[in-house]
């Protein structure tokens, strides 16, 4: 039980990799805090913790809101006593929006902006308070390979990616002193049930061929979270963890 006594807030819980994160937080003996806009779908993910003999709640939060991100937190140590994990995992959908920079809307990239980085700032701000009292405290931000490897037409979340790397490292360093780490994980292509339902061979086959070894799946970035997470990585802050089957490390098939 690598994460017993932590009280952890994941946001973007409600499915694929935060909902992936707040159930191996739970196996692993944190107090988990799901979070998302769809009651639904949030309340499934609770319970299949709570089926599994975890503890969750779910609170539901639009965190493109200033007001709504202090709110979460304040309920979160309402409810449990503690916020000790932070894990900044929603992202502002581009789909259809985002674009190269000569055509890209003001709007687009103000969204990015909102829920890509400054929603884990408003987060931060309010947890880390909250994690100074406890005596320690761990964020885990969930970023992309794209903020360094950048992919055509996605310029706004690429931005928004890339800044969330540097507040990391901010993070990390005025905060050292009291006990607070904070790193990002930066994950590959990882599958997806609903977008990648009708994948079809060959494009699976170049999706594949963008890493050494295989396709990413979710749990692989919740098991890099518990590490980040827990006291394992106590000497680890500051870093952004590649997690991207050693596609940084080499061109890879489809590149040549």
């Amino acid at each position: 039980m690598r994460l017993t006594g932590e009280v952890a807030l994941i946001t973007g819980s409600t499915a694929g990799i935060g909902a992936a994160i707040a159930r191996r937080f739970a196996l692993e003996g944190a107090l988990v805090a799901v979070t998302g806009r769809d009651q639904s779908r949030g309340e499934t993910v609770t319970r299949s913790i709570t089926d599994a003999a975890g503890t969750a709640v779910f609170l539901p939060a639009d965190l493109a809101d200033e007001h709504a991100c202090n709110e979460l937190v304040r309920r979160v140590h309402e409810h449990f006593g503690a916020l000790t994990v932070l894990v900044n995992n929603a992202v502002a959908s581009s789909a259809g929006r985002d674009a190269r920079v000569g055509e890209l809307s003001t709007d687009a990239w103000d969204t990015a902006m909102r829920v890509n980085v400054t929603a884990p700032m408003w987060l931060c701000r309010a947890a880390i308070p909250l994690m100074v009292e406890s005596g320690h405290g761990a964020i885990v931000n969930i970023s992309s390979r794209a903020a360094e490897r950048a992919s055509p037409g996605l310029a706004a979340y690429i931005a928004a990616k890339g800044a969330l790397n540097a507040l990391t490292r901010s993070i990390a360093v005025d905060y050292a002193a009291d006990g607070i780490r904070a790193n990002t994980i930066s994950p590959g292509y990882v599958l997806n049930d609903r977008r990648d339902a009708e994948l079809t061979p060959e494009a699976r086959r170049r999706l594949v061929g963008m890493h050494l070894t295989r396709l990413g799946e979710a749990d692989d970035v919740a098991h890099a979270a518990v590490y980040l997470a827990g006291r394992e990585s106590a000497f680890v802050t500051g870093v952004n963890l590649a997690l991207d089957g050693g596609s940084s490390a080499a061109r890879g098939l489809v590149l040549g």
